[in-house]
């Protein structure tokens, strides 16, 4: 039986989204340790196994252990990741995602996969002869390039996703904003620039929300049609935000090409293992994030601002990349945490 009808409108206020309980069982005789924690420690603290594990064997049972209580903290919880850069063009990186995905499903965390695919738009507009122009670093889409985003979007890499998921032992649902409403598009705000390039105006996860508690994993491709059926280009990143914020998701991963948030941006050393809203704030106040991480970060600040407890932003080059974010302590890039987002929620109303 379907969920109660949601509709969540974006932006014009917003609402604080907490996620639910989760249905699922504790281990009767373990005691859950505080896992605030376990978080963000050098990752010395939690390879202690290593220098006890006599076997492989020995070695993969201590790591196992190692994660119960992540396993515990999200089992039965939302995870939105958005998939996308370096991670989706090197077979071996995509072959990790998709494996992290379904040992994620299958310890029982309900992830939900939003995808885009630029390298590949650009590959059949260039094969068309389409030209590919980008203005302020976002595609200037034409009736033309919106068919193929389309095509290429909504058609081959997402069934592509789809069908690597299944042959991966689990069972995946291929959609586009544009199924069930799940998204409806507005045109962005420069759009006699853009073209065909929207932004999100509502979600209605509805129709996720049979797929999710079915036990399958929803994988979403970032087009979507308005009130009149116009389809959308919308940047990926955006659509997973405001989807995890409409399904109260415990977490927004970000796989990206960088390691993360920079203290120094010429340092890659000097990566962000933590941060609240309110630093990274005077971070991008500071220049010290600029560039194409604007943009994500805006993306993370919304969603925690609208109930979302923890947004990630990792790297999609590092392999098993995902696990690592969630079932160990040390992560796998900079995670974002809700603190201080309660002034937040008055600065975004009408924006």
């Amino acid at each position: 039986m379907l969920a109660a009808k949601t509709l969540v409108k974006v932006p014009p206020n917003l609402s604080f989204l907490s996620s639910s309980d989760s249905k699922y069982p504790k281990f009767p005789n373990f005691k859950s340790p505080n896992l605030s924690s376990l978080r963000r420690k050098p990752i010395s603290a939690t390879l202690s196994v290593a220098n006890t594990a006599t076997t492989p064997g020995q070695l993969r049972v201590d790591v196992l252990s190692e994660s119960l209580p992540f396993i515990q903290k999200f089992r039965g919880k939302t995870i939105v990741v958005k998939y996308g850069g370096a991670a989706m063009k090197s077979e071996s990186l995509q072959a990790s995602v998709v494996n992290d995905l379904v040992l994620l499903s299958c310890v029982g965390l309900r992830p939900v996969l939003v995808h885009g695919g630029g390298p590949e738009i650009n590959l059949w507009l260039k094969r068309l002869n389409i030209e590919v122009n980008f203005h302020d670093g976002l595609r200037v889409t034409d009736d033309k390039t919106m068919e193929i985003v389309s095509m290429v979007l909504a058609g081959k890499v997402n069934k592509g996703l789809v069908s690597l998921i299944n042959q991966a032992g689990a069972k995946a649902i291929g959609l586009c904003g544009t199924d069930g409403r799940v998204v409806t598009a507005r045109p962005a705000a420069n759009a006699a620039k853009l073209g065909f390039v929207g932004e999100v105006a509502r979600v209605d996860p509805t129709i996720l929300w049979s797929i999710i508690n079915d036990g399958h994993i929803p994988v979403i491709a970032s087009v979507a049609s308005d009130e009149f059926g116009q389809q959308y280009n919308i940047n990926a990143d955006t659509v997973a935000g405001e989807l995890a914020a409409a399904l109260g998701a415990e977490k927004l991963i970000l796989l990206t090409d960088v390691a993360g948030i920079l203290e120094d941006r010429d340092d890659p050393s000097s990566l962000v293992k933590e941060v609240d809203i309110r630093r990274v704030k005077q971070m991008m106040e500071e220049g010290k994030i600029a560039g194409g991480m604007i943009p994500k970060v805006n993306c993370c600040v919304r969603s925690l601002a609208q109930g979302v407890r923890t947004a990630s932003i990792i790297d999609g080059r590092l392999p098993h990349s995902l696990l690592l974010e969630i079932l160990t302590d040390e992560g796998a890039g900079t995670m974002i945490t809700g603190n201080n987002v309660s002034h937040l929620m008055n600065d975004s109303k009408g924006k």
